[in-house]
């Protein structure tokens, strides 16, 4: 898989494909993921299931739903949009190679990488070009909005010298230990690498989405608009989701949701004397600039002291406490009109640590505070705890350590939110509201992801409802580019967070007093990423383990004053 996937396999800190880029557009590397599909499938045929035992039985389990995933995926080419604004390559590109982050620019060899990295970015534009002119051939399109987003991003890669470059970062950061002569050498290399290679391609890439993608883009919003398209949501609701749900179903659970959660704002608003609608009240809170931060350190600084008042409560409700540290960031400024604030992972072996970028974007435009939901979700105890727990976890196949369900894992972060009062957060109205609000928007997302794609929903239509529904502010429209770029994805939150509380509820009613909050965290996060079917059919039967037995806990790292917590310098979202 790591071969053939070679940025997942430096996500993990494998380094052997580091000089890779990925070979997903083409027709042999589409075959070599289809023949690895149907040889591991032809290997799990041949094990005796029943006479599993314990973690053998999940990975039986997600072995068979990746590659059964894989073979199911093939009719659906993708490989026609491979551009878009949120995920594609020539977006993340800039983000790996800036030395902030994915790859690794320890040694003179990352930095040889790399290069061979930005040699071989131009064939693979060449083969992008190529996809798209025959989905525009064919009719398989992206909407409008998301080739709007998507060209400035690439516009931005175009600079006049090196230095302005995103990829000039390794440069200025290179380590001391460096001999002169490779310095030297390695400086004369980016130079060339970026005016002779990269601005050249990003401008060639940029005129192309300009000049022909742009002109062909589809008005219309849904992916079932495609020739295939009922068939392609069809398959992305059942990936995101690991579920069987129909999106018509998903679309009413979503609505049922909104109301519920419109009944807790509205408690609240009556409980502040507010005079007016639940969506003025959201408003309101939005508007109001108390707290509010000034600039992109000052909303760094926010974070770092929500880090600050979490950590010593972590022990409370978890047993295993990760390793890995993480930073917090800014998103960078070329893509933060386009990016939603996100997590990316730390190496296992604690090299890289892990970064939760928070999007600043809004600075300027309407008030901007630090979120404890927000905190929560990507960082602890939301994704960086539940990602590093998993792959440091070497009693798992790495396979299982380094697996990606959208499901279990945004589906963990989003019930990590609910967690705030047993970690010291949601003191205030102000941030109370704002947990409900995040949640909300995650419900909002059920009925807007099915409405634009399933429902016959307008991207005009859609916006309404979200304003409508959450009160007006920026972002709005971002969001709703975000699934029209990546149909399904936002589904996977709620589906997910509903499930774990659904399987917390069944624990809790089955064990009674024996029923042990910490011991319940940790059984759901030490197995790693599961389809929601597998990680509830192993819950079911679980039973938390006599106290003497179970992990001791060691104690949180990264203190709030270190400088990795720090803004570090500006280099797949909440």
């Amino acid at each position: 898989m790591l071969r053939l996937d070679p940025l997942l396999a430096t996500m993990v800190g494998d380094a052997r494909y580091d000089e890779r880029l990925p070979d997903d557009l083409t027709d042999a590397g589409r075959e070599q993921k289809r023949q690895l599909a149907l040889r591991t499938r032809a290997g799990l045929e041949a094990i005796p299931r029943t006479e599993l035992r314990g973690e053998d039985v999940l990975t039986w389990a997600v072995l068979d739903d990746l590659t059964r995933t894989t073979l199911e995926e093939q009719p659906l080419d993708d490989r026609l949009m491979p551009l878009e604004q949120m995920n594609s390559l020539p977006v993340q590109f800039p983000v790996l190679g800036s030395g902030r982050g994915q790859h690794p620019f320890r040694t003179v060899a990352d930095y040889e990488h790399f290069l061979a990295r930005i040699r071989a970015f131009p064939a693979w534009v060449d083969v992008a070009i190529a996809r798209t002119r025959e989905g525009i051939t064919q009719g398989i399109t992206r909407p409008r909005p998301v080739v709007v987003r998507l060209l400035p991003q690439l516009e931005a890669q175009v600079v006049a010298r090196p230095e302005d470059s995103t990829f000039w970062g390794p440069v200025t950061r290179m380590p001391e230990s460096f001999s002169a002569a490779d310095r030297q050498r390695l400086t004369a290399a980016y130079r060339e690498a970026i005016t002779g290679t990269v601005v050249p391609t990003y401008r060639r890439l940029a005129d192309f989405v300009r000049g022909t993608v742009l002109p062909s883009a589809r008005e219309t919003t849904a992916i079932e608009a495609l020739p295939d398209g009922p068939g392609r949501y069809a398959f992305m609701v059942r990936k995101q989701t690991t579920t069987r749900l129909e999106p018509h179903a998903i679309h009413q659970l979503g609505l049922d949701e909104v109301e519920r959660i419109h009944g807790d704002i509205e408690a609240l608003r009556l409980s502040e004397r507010f005079d007016g609608t639940t969506s003025q009240f959201l408003e309101s809170i939005a508007a109001d600039p108390t707290g509010a931060v000034k600039s992109e350190q000052e909303l760094v600084d926010g974070y770092v002291a929500i880090k600050a008042r979490v950590l010593p409560h972590l022990p409370e409700l978890f047993g295993r406490i990760p390793a890995a540290d993480f930073e917090i960031r800014p998103v960078e400024k070329f893509r933060e009109k386009a990016a939603a604030s996100q997590y990316v992972p730390a190496t296992p072996d604690g090299s890289r640590p892990g970064v939760f970028y928070a999007n600043a974007g809004a600075l300027g435009v309407r008030p901007v505070r630090p979120s404890e939901s927000l905190f929560l979700h990507e960082a602890l105890p939301g994704h960086h705890f539940q990602v590093a727990l998993a792959s440091e976890n070497q009693a798992l196949p790495r396979v299982r350590r380094f697996a990606l369900y959208n499901a279990y894992v945004e589906g963990w972060a989003l019930y990590a939110e609910r967690l705030g009062p047993k970690l010291g957060l949601y003191q205030g109205v102000r941030q109370r509201v704002g947990r409900l609000r995040s949640e909300l928007f995650r419900a909002v997302r059920l009925v807007v992801d099915t409405g634009l794609h399933h429902e016959g929903w307008s991207r005009d239509r859609a916006l309404s409802y979200a304003r409508t529904t959450m009160g007006r502010g920026a972002g709005i429209e971002q969001e709703i580019d975000r699934y029209l770029a990546d149909p399904g994805q936002a589904l996977g939150y709620k589906v997910g967070e509903i499930a774990i509380r659904r399987i917390r509820e069944d624990a809790e009613r089955r064990l009674g007093s024996a029923f042990d909050l910490r011991a319940f965290h940790d059984a759901v996060l030490e197995s790693g990423p599961l389809p929601l079917d597998v990680l509830e059919e192993k819950m079911r039967s679980w039973t938390p383990p006599a106290r003497s037995d179970r992990a001791q806990s060691p104690a949180p790292r990264g203190t709030p004053a270190g400088p990795s917590q720090g803004r570090a310098g500006v280099d797949r979202a909440q």
